[in-house]
């Protein structure tokens, strides 16, 4: 009974210290405080340290030996990746919410966009990127397909971990999600995925720009990226 209860503590540990990744909590690169960690929860370091190791199995965190854990650092070919996966998801999740969604959900993404917009206004970007992951949080909850979020869910924290400059976009963003909530609105299948299909091409073109950006500051690193694919090795 003990031992269940351990595992449980741990479990829910797990899952609360994904979520402040998720919120944008810790930023790629920044060293997790684990005493604080252990305050805030007002557990022991056992179940902190378990729940770690597990994030750091899902490429989440690193530990660094005698430095410390630390938040991993995505590239951005990785996040490419990801994000080429979850837009293809969005699409089908987007038909299915149409036909789902309710005024609860609705009024709920329009608060988070009053909030966001104010965040684009204020150029903070840790703001609208929290209002980000609950806007979609909130879609994917009306899909009515438990396999497909997850999916999603799963992606969509994956894709913390990535130091991306969206900045010269964020307006752009926030109009694609006010055109989802639109769609949703018209209960309009074909309008929804399209919103979807824009808004995930203008982060696959931000995230292009900033490779070829890197590869010019840094030519031999294009070449070796060149090579690795040239024998068909998948970058981590």
């Amino acid at each position: 009974m003990a031992a269940k209860r351990k595992e449980l503590k741990s479990s829910r540990l797990y899952s609360a210290i994904k979520d402040l990744i998720a919120d944008h909590r810790f930023q790629p690169g920044v060293r997790l405080n684990v005493e604080k960690l252990t305050r805030e929860f007002g557990v022991s370091r056992v179940p902190v340290w378990e729940a770690m190791r597990r994030l750091e199995q899902e490429g989440l965190l690193q530990t660094i030996p005698n430095r410390g854990v630390f938040m991993a650092q995505m590239s951005l070919e990785r996040a490419f990746e990801l994000f080429q996966v979850r837009g293809a998801l969005e699409r089908l999740a987007g038909r299915l919410a149409a036909e789902k969604s309710d005024r609860k959900t609705l009024s709920a993404i329009e608060k988070c966009l009053a909030r966001q917009l104010r965040a684009v206004g204020k150029g903070d970007l840790v703001a609208y990127s929290q209002l980000d992951y609950e806007i979609h949080s909130l879609i994917y909850q009306k899909i009515g397909n438990r396999i497909l979020q997850e999916m999603l869910e799963s992606i969509k924290t994956r894709m913390q971990p990535v130091n991306l400059q969206v900045a010269p976009i964020l307006i752009k963003l926030y109009e694609d999600h006010r055109a989802i909530l639109q769609g949703l609105r018209a209960k309009d299948p074909d309008r929804v995925e399209k919103a979807f299909q824009s808004h995930n091409r203008r982060v696959l073109k931000r995230i292009s720009e900033e490779i070829q950006a890197q590869e010019k500051r840094n030519p031999g690193r294009a070449k070796r990226r060149s090579l690795k694919i040239d024998k068909g090795i998948i970058r981590a």
